[in-house]
């Protein structure tokens, strides 16, 4: 693996990847008084004040054609309203451990997409490490699984969170195309973020009435660092890794999310670990190393899941 794959794509992968396996734990500071829909708005508000001071502050562009907005639009409603409304939802029907489960699977419709829509290649070899990772995840929730009754509301959880993941890779799969190559990330984003920011301000005043806030230090610095680090940096890297890598292999963060959140429990929540939880963690680092050794990541690259050569 060259100096420049390491910078481009495996720090920022490893940067999203850690970032995103806090959030579990910080969004529960965002959980009681608020309603979820107005914290996921005021999560994306924030982010995309951020995203346009960064662009004023970096001398990014702003200008884009009409035609651009309506890329963004849909961007923002996939990606930063649809995905995280759904999730929200999901989550008073079904557990947050059944939640991960079912979006480790992403890293399967982000490659089926990427090969009927992106002509990427999808490697056998990647497939069978994915498989090995989700595999893994349903180990470290095979308590929350399997105490888990079926039920409509069980049935809805899952249809929601469902949902989430198609709507996740959709926007993926958008990030892959040569169109998106186009516009300025940091453009993009700022205005993609707006949007969702104002669709998610929409649902949320029609479910849940008008705004909510919390002014305690703990909910105010859950929303911040939700909006800074979780969302404007973590999107930022994890988009750009996807223009070079593609949807399928970037996706595989979504595996190892959980095992990462995991961990972060056992310091700050005295999180025991069961043998069938160890075993979910083994079978989840092969299957990343598998995947790794699927392919490697040479600068400037764009195939997802291909077999291009060893890490």
């Amino acid at each position: 693996m060259t100096r420049a794959s390491v910078s481009r794509v495996v720090l920022p992968f490893a940067a999203v990847t850690l970032i995103w396996g806090t959030t579990w734990y910080v969004i529960k500071t965002q959980l009681g008084v608020v309603p979820p829909q107005w914290s996921v708005t005021y999560r994306f508000a924030v982010a995309s004040l951020l995203m346009f001071g960064a662009c004023i502050v970096m001398r990014r562009t702003l200008r884009f054609p009409l035609s651009a907005h309506g890329f963004f639009l849909l961007l923002g409603l996939f990606q930063f309203a649809g995905n995280f409304n759904f999730v929200y939802q999901a989550s008073r029907s079904i557990t947050s451990g059944l939640i991960a489960v079912v979006f480790a699977l992403l890293v399967v419709p982000n490659t089926l997409f990427a090969r009927l829509f992106l002509k990427q290649p999808i490697s056998g070899r990647f497939m069978i490490g994915a498989g090995l990772g989700i595999v893994g995840v349903a180990l470290l929730f095979e308590r929350e699984l399997t105490e888990t009754g079926w039920s409509a509301a069980f049935t809805t959880g899952l249809v929601l969170t469902g949902c989430a993941v198609i709507l996740a890779s959709v926007s993926n799969v958008m990030q892959g195309t040569e169109r998106a190559r186009t516009y300025d990330m940091f453009g993009m984003l700022a205005f993609a973020m707006a949007y969702g920011a104002i669709i998610d301000a929409g649902v949320a005043w029609a479910t849940s009435g008008p705004p909510v806030v919390e002014w305690t230090p703990a909910y105010l610095g859950g929303v911040f660092y939700l909006a800074a680090f979780a969302s404007a940096l973590a999107f930022l890297l994890y988009f750009n890794v996807i223009r070079i890598i593609g949807p399928a292999w970037a996706a595989y963060s979504s595996v190892l999310i959980p095992f990462i959140a995991m961990t972060i429990s056992t310091f700050l929540e005295g999180y025991r670990w069961t043998p069938v939880a160890v075993t979910g963690a083994v079978l989840t680092i092969v299957g990343l190393l598998i995947a790794l050794r699927a392919r490697s990541v040479p600068a400037g690259t764009a195939a997802a899941g291909g077999t291009t050569g060893r890490s």
